[in-house]
């Protein structure tokens, strides 16, 4: 008998691991921590911008970084930040809430991770060359963007990095449609899928269809600018042709990135209310019709343009509050009479609450035409866009990292730190943003780098100013926080360490094992996971809502 030669186990270089990792995980990891790097970038941006504007006069920037400050601070925040973070949080929870071992193409996530992060490099890489980064702001209005008016190299980065991320998102959602719909546990139908699942796909489906809209007109500006194609001549009516193109991708881009977040409270929420979501199906139908009203909403931001329909874009614009005040009823509902426990992501949860509904509440303002002429391009405008963004996105993200901390790691962020946070960031948050409401009402405009004193803008941009530095420190104990944890943090040593967690992700170890799960619990509702720890509350609220026969 011959004797058998085995060979020795390979070690993998860790960062060759990362690398080309197939790991869901793995890639929601990577996606998180590039978005959050791009967050602080952007940022950046934001405190030279705010520190500009805070005495009249040019101090810190002239009229042509300026502009390019806020054209890349615009883009990094929407598109290299919030979308990724979407794309972070979808990749690391949606397989686990599903009860899959992974995504149904990793290489295809694998790449369109890569098509995303080189895509944002390059659009990031215009300041390095000669003329600078793009500077005709996020929307790249025509003939603005053309190559008569911005002539740089970085203008073309923008363009074409800004096509190859969206191309990489494109990828994601097929990959997010074909898992959700193929690869879901036995017994999970659509109507059992936790809501943050739900809004995956029905985001997944908005990607595809206005992203490559999107890239088609991208690529059309480019031809443009090379090749002297005349797609966006202004004697064309190619400026009109421009908005409504762009913005046909850039509302439900809105939407694209607010779903989500909607999802990750949606999940907090009821674990920390003990009690099931109020009305499951009516939420889920009000995120359908969110995502279906947003593709009819594009031209409310072309009001002052004199080119569109009013009555039908007003009206299409306030009917889309309706699905968005179902779910906040929904929310409520939940709360209400709940046995409420307000750890830090419930904290971060109500404060989403709160700032998006005054966002909202603004953006029924700007549905008005008669309204909306007066304080477009304003900078009420401007905070109108961040309650609703900032204080959809950034709360929701912090919501659902102290949530979901243990399940990524193993350990609990330091609730302490968490509070404190919490509380600078919303202070320096308000006292940024809500002086900017009575600024745009003044008649301030937006992008403009400089004022007049006598213009009377001073003071509130002072304040604003300080609030967005208070702003900028709040994120310093979210920093400790994540180093202390992981360092001295302890070890949760439990599938559930809230007690109360309901959909899947609940039913595995922290952090999960490479593919997942070792076994699936038995699924007959929406709360899985609380049926497997709570079978006796489980069986309760079964036999309540089983029908009585009559005797």
């Amino acid at each position: 008998m011959r004797g058998r030669v085995t060979a020795r186990p390979r070690r993998r270089n860790k960062a060759v691991e990362w690398l080309t990792t197939t790991d869901h995980k793995q890639i929601g990891t990577l996606y998180l921590v590039s978005a959050f790097a791009f967050f602080l970038i952007g940022g950046l941006m934001a405190l030279l911008m705010r520190a500009e504007l805070a005495r009249p006069g040019t101090q810190i920037l002239s009229n042509e970084q300026f502009n390019q400050a806020f054209t890349m601070h615009g883009s990094v925040m929407l598109l290299l930040f919030a979308m990724p973070l979407f794309t972070g949080f979808a990749n690391w929870l949606m397989p686990l809430q599903i009860g899959a071992p992974d995504v149904a193409f990793p290489r295809l996530n694998m790449l369109a991770f890569w098509l995303f992060l080189f895509g944002s490099l390059i659009a990031a890489a215009g300041f390095l060359t000669p003329q600078g980064a793009a500077d005709f702001g996020w929307f790249a209005y025509a003939p603005l963007s053309d190559a008569v008016h911005s002539p740089g190299v970085g203008a073309d980065m923008w363009i074409m990095g800004v096509a190859l991320s969206g191309f990489g998102s494109i990828l994601g959602a097929v990959n997010f449609i074909t898992t959700i719909v193929c690869m879901r546990a036995p017994g999970l139908t659509m109507f059992r899928m936790p809501i943050f699942t739900w809004n995956v796909l029905l985001t997944a489906v908005l990607i595809l269809m206005v992203f490559p809209v999107l890239a088609a007109a991208l690529f059309a500006l480019e031809m443009d600018r090379k090749f002297g194609s005349h797609v966006f001549d202004a004697a064309n009516g190619g400026a009109l042709l421009w908005q409504h193109l762009f913005w046909f991708f850039g509302h439900p881009e809105v939407y694209v990135l607010a779903l989500p977040f909607f999802g990750i409270v949606s999940e907090i929420i009821p674990v920390f209310a003990r009690k099931p979501m109020f009305g499951y199906i009516g939420l889920i139908a009000a995120t359908i019709s969110i995502a279906g009203l947003s593709v009819t909403v594009w031209a409310h931001h072309m009001y002052v343009t004199g080119g569109v329909l009013l009555p039908f874009f007003s009206c299409m614009t306030f009917l889309i509050a309706v699905p968005t005040g179902v779910k906040f009823f929904n929310w409520i509902g939940t709360m209400w009479r709940g046995s409420l426990s307000f750890e830090t992501p419930m904290l971060w949860a109500t404060g989403f609450l709160v700032t998006f509904v005054f966002g909202g509440l603004t953006g029924v303002i700007l549905a008005s035409p008669p309204l909306d002429f007066h304080v477009s391009d304003t900078y009420f405008v401007v905070a109108h866009f961040h309650y609703t963004l900032f204080g959809t996105v950034v709360y929701a993200m912090f919501a659902g990292f102290h949530f979901w901390w243990p399940k990524f790691t193993g350990k609990l962020l330091d609730e302490r730190l968490g509070k404190i946070t919490f509380w600078t960031l919303t202070v320096g948050f308000n006292l940024t943003f809500l002086v900017q409401h009575w600024l745009g009402a003044a008649g301030m405009p937006r992008r403009y780098a400089d004022y007049l004193a006598a213009d009377g803008f001073t003071t509130l941009n002072t304040l604003s100013t300080i609030g967005s530095f208070l702003l900028g420190l709040s994120f310093l104990p979210f920093f400790y926080n994540v180093w202390k944890t992981a360092k001295y943090g302890t070890e949760v040593g439990c599938d559930d360490p809230w007690g109360y967690g309901r959909s899947l992700e609940w039913a595995t170890s922290c952090p999960p094992p490479r593919h997942n799960f070792t076994a699936l619990p038995r699924i007959r509702s929406e709360s899985p996971a609380f049926d497997l720890h709570h079978p006796v509350a489980a069986d309760a609220l079964a036999a309540a809502d089983r029908p009585t026969a009559d005797h």
